[in-house]
């Protein structure tokens, strides 16, 4: 007959064989789904296939942000905020014909243009805007209030 101490060392033994025999099976399964998304290559060319393919991965990773990155910054050159404003600027003619947009990018840069109706016709004038003021020529209080209401609805 056994003894206790025995019985116990068999038990033991039997416990960790079990616990091996688990271990080894699962990384069996793991190592053959592994394989099936391989082309039935040993572990080391499929290790290092992967790994080609996480440095060109990161190569294209970076090479989008630097894309990403001038999209962003040629975009603050272009219209992005729109001001438009009509009013009646002469007292003998009807309605709000007359109006005046305003036309800026990220930089509050860019031009106003001015629609002035009166009964003898349509007069038009633009005006370059650079950091938010007039450049050239000075504003009129219209003119600011559209360039107001285009700085206001860009920073929404």
């Amino acid at each position: 007959m056994l003894s206790t101490v025995g019985l116990i060392a068999i038990l033991l033994i039997v416990a960790w064989l079990s616990a091996l025999s688990y271990l080894f099976w699962k990384l069996h399964t793991k190592y053959l789904i592994f394989e099936e998304n391989g082309e039935q290559k040993s572990l080391p060319s499929l290790l290092e296939a992967l790994t080609k393919e996480l440095s060109l991965s990161k190569k294209h990773i970076a090479e989008l942000s630097k894309r990403c990155d001038k999209i962003e910054e040629e975009g603050k050159f272009h219209i992005q905020k729109i001001g438009l404003l009509r009013f009646n600027p002469f007292k003998d003619t009807g309605g709000d014909q007359s109006f005046i947009v305003a036309l800026i990018d990220a930089n509050d840069t860019g031009i106003v243009i001015s629609g002035l109706y009166s009964r003898s016709g349509t007069r038009w004038y633009a005006k370059k805007i650079v950091a938010g003021k007039g450049s050239d020529h000075e504003l009129s209080d219209e003119e600011k209030k559209a360039l107001k209401l285009a700085t206001h609805i860009g920073n929404e």
